[in-house]
């Protein structure tokens, strides 16, 4: 039944008690597989040159806002402006298993007051693109703003010409809301945006599908997946509608 104010106008549900998301603070998330770290030239600038000068060609930086980069000491001075926000906060994306940064990470966009925040900056090597430690972050994020901080909504936004990163928004259970058109100029093209986003109802039944994706008997002998993310996403989304 929708509801309606003393006017007999359709309002929203309640939420009561708001006060508000707490903001995010420059910390270690720890996972299984990776460790987000806030952005640091002198830990991490050297190790995420290397990972991402590992890419064939320049074509992962077509729909970034900043990059390639023609060198380390270019680099190092992007960085160390990044290094100081708040908003966008970077975190750098470090395998476990290597103890290597090999990619990078924002929130950004973040609007405690309403409890509404971004993941965007996303910056992926080689070594990290379609890995457990490429979905781990996503999911680290996701429970840190969602779980931890009180955010109401996670948003992911994209160039609309990004395919990879509008499957990657659909597989990892945003929902797509729209497409803003002339959203900006980017790199001297128009930019037509995609939105996405999670909230926080919708978490519950998320977290349970990483945690199944993410755990060791979901692989096989040869490192393959038993069971894709989509499929255990959607299961949950339906033993939630259905208990």
């Amino acid at each position: 039944m929708t509801r309606v104010n003393v006017f007999q106008q359709p309002i929203g549900e309640p939420v009561e008690n708001w006060q508000g998301a707490q903001l995010p603070s420059k910390t270690v998330i720890d996972g299984h597989y990776c460790r987000l770290e806030p952005i640091s030239v002198a830990a991490h600038s050297q190790e995420l040159f290397d990972a991402l000068r590992q890419a064939e060609d320049e074509r992962d930086w077509t729909y970034l806002l900043s990059g390639p980069f023609r060198d380390l000491a270019e680099y190092q001075t992007y960085l160390a402006r990044l290094e100081t926000l708040n908003d966008p906060l970077h975190y750098a994306i470090v395998d476990l298993s290597t103890q290597q940064a090999v990619g990078s990470i924002a929130l950004m966009r973040i609007d405690a007051q309403q409890g509404v925040i971004e993941i965007g900056h996303v910056t992926y090597s080689p070594q990290l693109k379609r890995t457990r430690l490429a979905t781990e972050a996503i999911s680290l994020l996701l429970h840190y703003t969602l779980g931890e901080l009180g955010y109401r909504r996670v948003e992911w936004k994209c160039n609309a010409h990004n395919h990879p990163s509008r499957a990657a928004a659909l597989r990892l259970g945003f929902s797509y809301e729209g497409l803003f058109r002339q959203a900006m100029v980017a790199r001297g093209h128009n930019r037509d945006t995609t939105w996405y986003s999670i909230i926080d109802s919708d978490f519950p039944a998320l977290q349970v599908a990483y945690q199944q994706w993410l755990a060791p008997e979901n692989l096989d002998k040869q490192g393959q997946q038993r069971q894709k993310l989509g499929e255990l996403i959607e299961t949950q989304r339906r033993a939630a509608i259905n208990p």
